[in-house]
């Protein structure tokens, strides 16, 4: 009796270990099959929030994986925690334009994250907030589709408003609150205008690396090619 009990309990631990390992190959297998759809809808993401700032007739690089690294000094000027990469916009291999992200640490409930479009002249080129946790119906009017506020920042600079009018109206600056929520815009107002001080202080340090453009795929797969053929050549 216990002979069979044993082996029963043997069979059952054999079935369960092999439904287990039935089940892992699968999650593993469902992982990577969708691993690719994900990244490819992160990118797509990613490129539309650039593109409504810096729109695709205005460059011709792929300015999504064309970036430059941010300082660590900056990071806190910037609100971000881990750095960051900037975006750079080219045209005919020029940089004219660079995209910024930051967080305004202090919105009413929490953190706003955003990017921050700013052409080389110091114009804000356009600003867009990416996620943030404020109230619906008031504070989340910082979201374009919710609202036409954001663009408000564009054209503008640290001298056009002067610096001191870089508040919202209640403040005694440019920019409108809304109506019972002044603390969100408040936030994103003092952070916009800290991502362009930011510009001023590292603006030749982008300028001077930027001109050593990073290869693209192409060129380095035709240099390569053009490497194969040399050594094809020799004797």
């Amino acid at each position: 009796m216990g002979s069979q009990l044993e082996k029963s309990m043997g069979l059952n631990g054999k079935v369960l270990g092999l439904f287990a390992l039935i089940t892992s190959l699968l999650l593993a297998g469902t992982h990577l099959a969708t691993k690719d759809k994900i990244a490819e809808s992160q990118r797509r993401s990613a490129q539309k929030a650039l593109l409504e700032i810096i729109p695709e007739e205005r460059h011709d690089n792929d300015i999504l994986t064309d970036t430059l690294s941010i300082p660590q000094h900056y990071w806190s000027t910037l609100g971000l925690k881990k750095g960051g990469e900037l975006h750079l916009a080219r045209k005919d291999g020029a940089v004219f334009a660079i995209i910024v992200p930051a967080v305004a640490p202090d919105g009413y409930s929490g953190a706003i994250n955003m990017i921050v479009g700013i052409n080389l002249n110091g114009d804000v080129a356009g600003v867009r907030v990416l996620n943030h946790s404020e109230t619906p119906g008031l504070g989340d009017k910082v979201e374009l589709k919710k609202s036409p506020w954001v663009l408000s920042f564009d054209g503008k600079s640290l001298g056009a408003p002067p610096l001191v009018r870089w508040k919202v109206k209640k403040d005694k600056g440019d920019f409108d609150q809304f109506t019972g929520a002044t603390i969100t815009p408040r936030a994103v107002v003092a952070q916009v205008a800290s991502t362009l001080h930011y510009f001023g202080e590292d603006k030749n340090r982008i300028l001077k690396a930027s001109r050593i453009k990073k290869p693209s795929n192409a060129e380095t797969n035709s240099a390569e090619q053009v490497e194969e053929n040399k050594q094809g050549d020799k004797p």
